[in-house]
């Protein structure tokens, strides 16, 4: 069962540091959240899989994807815990570069072109990877009916993706943590 405080417990414990950062967006901040310190912890991962699971129980959709590296734990996680409740749901992920041999595909899984899928992401800031990987499933033929992630930065990330049209919830933001979002 989802339990938000002890995710908020593990993130301040496992993942928040202080520092001078830049981002995988570029931008420069007093602070990072290292979301592989959860999604590669036992406790944590469960927390976030059981926990994106529940903030889409109204959504109805096929699969769950996302760029890999960050959010293969997540995928493989949802998809056990979905499973352990009796449902069907497919993953799949979304490579950077085409895969240089095979079927040199983007998308690898069992996703099916006409699915409903959602993207999942560790932690957004501008929702720049999220947004690739929205591309690369809309390219293979997808509907991306919503985006979640584990923590919304509130730096544009959800701005970004209701310009797309693109549903997103975030189980938590850098709120929950006591820290303010820059103005914009």
């Amino acid at each position: 069962m989802y339990d938000r405080q002890k995710l908020i417990g593990l993130f301040r414990e496992r993942a928040l540091q202080f520092g001078d950062f830049t981002l995988a967006s570029g931008k420069k901040s007093s602070y990072y959240l290292d979301g592989k310190q959860i999604t590669l912890h036992s406790e944590g991962l469960r927390l976030v899989s059981e926990g994106l699971l529940e903030l889409l129980d109204d959504v109805e959709f096929d699969a769950i994807g996302g760029m890999s590296i960050g959010a293969d734990p997540i995928i493989g996680a949802m998809l056990a815990v979905a499973a352990s409740r009796g449902r069907s749901l497919d993953g799949f992920l979304v490579r950077k570069e085409p895969k240089g041999h095979g079927t040199q595909r983007y998308i690898e899984g069992p996703v099916q072109p006409g699915a409903r899928v959602v993207i999942v992401e560790d932690v957004v800031t501008t929702g720049g990877s999220a947004l690739r990987a929205v591309d690369r499933a809309e390219e293979f033929g997808c509907r991306v009916v919503h985006v979640v992630g584990i923590v919304d930065r509130m730096e544009g990330g959800a701005e970004n993706f209701a310009r797309r049209n693109l549903p997103f919830r975030a189980l938590l933001t850098i709120e929950d943590f006591g820290i303010t979002p820059p103005k914009a």
